[in-house]
């Protein structure tokens, strides 16, 4: 075991005691050859002190086997403070005084690092430091740094404890935390989320039921009539079986922050928010959910196949949760192309993007493209500081500058709107913090209508 070292605190104090000693004796009267064998034995002894504490220090501390481990949770949250237990195990019958610093992924803020311990005769020392992450995907722990102070003090050196480990950082689940808990509690309005279940509605068949005030009489079973006794109706719910699949811009665009606070605010960290919300709703609706990424660097592009199944919701963030936006431009012909190729049944095919006005063209082709076969709900994200922008005070030649270009900005983002919804009215145009939302709301009304 190869250890580095470096001077401690005591040897340095004592070599400037030295010096200050030999300074005084000039200054007295004393002659400088005198002065300079003192100074020159005073580091003789010094030296020869710290090799014999290093000495000491070695064995003692091979023998103390101090070991590191950590307890990791499963997985990170982007954003979300996660608590990391750390437990320090030592042998051995001395105490050290230690300084330890782990080596947590660069991607993480860390509080609570580097640390000053001591650790006593065979004990076992247990702490915890927090970290916050800042980017989703691989997140690496590698071994730890600990500065050791020698027995006398004159020496610190430096060891490696721990092992390397990883851990993958996914998109913060909190969203679909609280949809769930609102679903249980009949609380959907809250998050703004519409409820569209009524009676009778939807072409699967559901249960039979007794008949009520406002039931349709078509809906009436007249054998289960006569078989009751009394008036029985079928009930009916929204379609199942059907799937919906998720065409995901990562482009270059996807890449804005929208000067948003905190952490995971960029839009495409609340696309996939967006996405794992609305995988939720869907999945709980008995549909099939898929993924296809576009806009990402040759080779990078990731394909997930609809499936049915709570577990769907996993292995889908499994495939997205490291993928980053590209500066690339995104070809939407292009990913319309493949994705025909590669599914071919009848889908709802929901396409998130940011589209500009001189997008409309490629993007209206495109569209065509997947409603040939699908049918299509295109989502485009809205940048607050625009509006921002436009609402602002004019005061000086400056922000009058800026005022006028937003307000150009958003009138050609508009009229590009405007002539792609002209053809079709599955559009959603909203703020990225919206947008789980709005999506979900507007595909329980393509549930609710029966169109797929």
């Amino acid at each position: 075991m190869r250890l580095r070292f470096i001077p401690g605190v005591s040897f340095l104090a004592a070599l400037a005691l030295g010096f200050v000693l030999a300074l005084i004796a000039l200054i007295a009267g004393l002659p400088i050859r005198t002065a300079s064998l003192f100074a020159g034995a005073w580091c003789v002894v010094l030296l020869a002190a710290t090799w014999i504490d290093w000495h000491l220090t070695l064995p003692a501390w091979r023998d103390a086997q101090v070991e590191l481990s950590r307890r990791l949770p499963a997985a990170f949250a982007l954003g979300v403070s996660a608590r990391i237990p750390v437990e320090l195990r030592t042998a051995g019958h001395y105490r050290w005084q230690v300084k330890l610093h782990d080596h947590a992924d660069p991607t993480l803020l860390t509080n609570g690092m580097p640390r000053a311990l001591q650790l006593e005769r065979t004990s076992t020392l247990d702490f915890e430091y927090a970290v916050v992450p800042t980017r989703r995907g691989e997140i690496h722990f590698d071994r730890a740094d600990i500065r050791v102070r020698s027995r006398w003090g004159l020496l610190e050196f430096f060891d490696r404890l721990g092992e390397p480990e990883n851990r993958r950082c996914y998109p913060d689940f909190a969203q679909i935390a609280r949809y769930a808990w609102l679903a249980g509690d009949r609380r959907l309005a809250e998050i703004g989320i519409k409820t569209y279940q009524q009676r009778g509605e939807g072409t699967d068949f559901k249960q039979l039921a007794e008949y009520r005030i406002g039931d349709a009489l078509r809906h009436i079973d007249w054998k289960a009539t006569l078989r009751h006794e009394k008036p029985i109706v079928r009930q009916f719910q929204n379609e199942r079986d059907q799937c919906v699949i998720l065409l995901l811009d990562c482009g270059r665009r996807m890449r804005a922050d929208d000067r948003n606070e905190g952490i995971g605010s960029s839009h495409f960290d609340q696309v996939l928010n967006a996405t794992m919300l609305l995988t939720f709703v869907a999945l709980k609706q008995g549909d099939a959910v898929g993924a296809m990424t576009f806009g990402t660097p040759p080779g990078e592009e990731r394909w997930s196949p609809p499936r049915k199944g709570a577990q769907t919701l996993n292995m889908l963030m499994s495939e997205l949760y490291a993928v980053q936006p590209s500066p690339s431009h995104s070809d939407y012909l292009s990913a319309a192309q493949a994705l025909m190729r590669r599914h071919r049944k009848r889908s709802l095919i929901i396409l998130v993007t940011n589209f500009r006005d001189e997008d409309s063209s490629e993007l209206g082709q495109a569209l065509r493209l997947l409603r040939s076969r699908h049918l299509v709900l295109t989502a485009s994200l809205r940048e607050r500081v625009v509006n921002e922008l436009m609402s602002q005070g004019v005061q000086d030649f400056e922000s009058a500058l800026e005022t006028s270009s937003a307000h150009l900005y958003e009138q050609s983002r508009r009229d590009a709107f405007n002539r792609i919804a002209a053809r079709d009215s599955l559009m959603v145009d909203a703020e990225p913090q919206r947008l789980g939302v709005e999506l979900v709301n507007r595909y329980q009304a393509v549930k609710k209508a029966g169109l797929i």
